[in-house]
């Protein structure tokens, strides 16, 4: 092979690249741990707002695992028209939670919230590109503040984690559970700081492992359960039964389908700034037309909306693992997952205090990078003014989860995330400073006297402080003052 061969293409884009099978394997699962608990805790609410048993919402989240992991390949790999090839993770938004418990105590129950999620996911694939063209209205200013309150808005779920979750019960907020969420962070920061590179890049994983066994020892885990239930089991389509479709139930799934837009196209923004890709409309469009797919056919199999996780945009940049192949790998475990319930009851039984000591650095990773791309934001008043705006907009949601109670529910729905409300408010205030000039030209705040010009003659210019006509000889200039020596114009040369 020549040396010329030998070197990688140009054009390479560095997400196509290609690592070993058990290293993309290994990233991949880091993957998966990474965003597992937040794949399973929209199952888990809608089965419990229905009143299901066990086993039913065991069904639940296993059809979940098993969508999460076909959208994951479908958006990494991709296909004509659908996948942006970004390493994205997919699963189960969280966003349409409130608006699917209200359509399904509006009487229609389950097979309402799947009909509606089925029609409306249609729908979106159509209108995929038409928002994709939506682009041009976000330049830095706009995807810096977006991928700062990515970051940002995942810090209270890090918090809750690290105090011990959902199922802490009366430990929740101990000092066992946070010490527990420190120890995992420390040994995190010291697989970073150990000089070698393998460590470094699967540090996440292996301290989340570390701090499991330390959970162990701590009397904090159980995996007494692992092997009570299936060991593989397929998901059966409509198990719940047919979906039934609504038209109110599908207008109010539209409204979440636009925050789902926004949402992940602001997570492929950010990946891209991350890895350093290429994104334009058309990948966007792309990679929409996924999720829409995939949320088309999440309901026949008895699951919700798809969109890409922010939490594992922060694993791509602390890693520094940019290859989408790795991702797929991630989504190839989560199907696998979906089939084998008896895997996801292991990686269930990983204490969640482990999983919040490691959150920390993943999504202060996330608005470490937005914080980066607000720095090359040119520095002026307007940006400023948009930059502080939007963030405090965004985390209104966060410091105040009540504030939108009183307005209709559809304005809830949509600002009620912090991350749709950030995009919002930083693109209609890009477009009021920056794209609109209110029918004004901006001009020079310097000006000339008419009679200036009138002297000159096609070819003069202006060397140093002398003029020069277009022969290269230099033109005399009268130092009388308007108003002086009969206001004479400048002599032509």
């Amino acid at each position: 092979m020549s040396a010329a061969s030998s070197q990688p293409a140009l054009s390479a884009r560095p997400e196509d690249e290609r690592l070993s099978p058990g290293r993309t394997v290994a990233y991949g699962f880091q993957h998966v741990l990474t965003m597992y608990g937040g794949i399973i805790a929209p199952p888990l609410v809608m089965g419990s707002a229905a009143g299901m048993d066990t086993a039913q919402m065991g069904v639940l989240v296993a059809c979940c695992l098993f969508i999460g992991g076909l959208a994951t390949i479908l958006q990494t790999l991709g296909i004509p028209f659908f996948g942006a090839q970004l390493p994205l993770v997919q699963g189960t938004s969280f966003s349409g939670v409130a608006t699917m418990i209200a359509i399904m105590n509006g009487g229609g129950g389950m097979p309402a919230v799947f009909g509606a999620v089925l029609a409306a996911g249609a729908i979106g694939i159509v209108i995929a590109p038409f928002f994709a063209k939506l682009l041009r209205f976000f330049p830095p200013v706009v995807t810096g503040v977006v991928i700062t309150i990515i970051g940002v808005s995942l810090f209270p779920v890090t918090a809750d984690w690290a105090m011990g979750g959902t199922a802490a019960g009366d430990s929740y907020g101990s000092m066992k559970n946070i010490a527990l969420a420190a120890i995992t962070l420390v040994i995190l920061l010291a697989l970073s700081k150990s000089g070698v590179a393998a460590l470094s890049r699967l540090s996440i994983l292996l301290s989340i492992v570390f701090g499991t066994v330390v959970a162990v020892f701590m009397g904090m885990t159980d995996f007494s359960q692992v092997l009570t239930g299936d060991i593989f089991a397929v998901p059966t389509p409509f198990a719940f039964g047919a979906p039934v479709f609504e038209l109110s139930a599908i207008i109010s799934m539209m409204i979440v389908i636009l925050v789902t837009y926004t949402e992940t196209t602001a997570d492929m923004l950010a990946v891209a700034e991350v890895t350093g890709s290429k994104v334009d409309s058309r990948r966007i469009a792309n990679g929409l037309r996924a999720d829409m797919l995939s949320s088309t056919v999440a309901p026949i199999f008895n699951t919700f909306t798809q969109s890409a996780f922010a939490q594992n945009v922060g694993l791509v940049a602390i890693t520094g693992v940019k290859s989408r192949f790795v991702v797929a790998a991630g989504g190839g475990i989560l199907v696998i997952l979906g089939l084998l319930p008896v895997l996801g009851r292991v990686i269930a039984s990983i204490p969640q205090p482990v999983l919040g000591g490691a959150g920390i650095v993943l999504f202060g990773s996330v608005a470490a990078a937005g914080i980066r791309t607000l720095a090359k934001v040119k520095d002026d008043n307007m940006n400023m003014l948009i930059i502080a705006t939007s963030l405090a907009f965004g985390c209104i949601p966060m410091v105040k989860a009540d504030f939108y109670a009183a307005f209709p529910t559809w304005v809830g729905t949509i600002f009620q995330s912090s991350i749709s409300s950030a995009t919002i408010m930083a693109v209609v205030l890009n477009i009021i400073f920056n794209e609109l000039t209110w029918g004004k030209k901006e001009t020079s705040q310097r000006s000339i006297y008419k009679y200036q010009l009138e002297g000159l003659a096609d070819g003069d210019r202006l060397i140093d402080g002398k003029l020069y006509d277009h022969q290269g000889l230099e033109v005399q200039i009268i130092s009388e003052q308007p108003g002086q020596a009969g206001d004479r114009p400048m002599p032509q040369g």
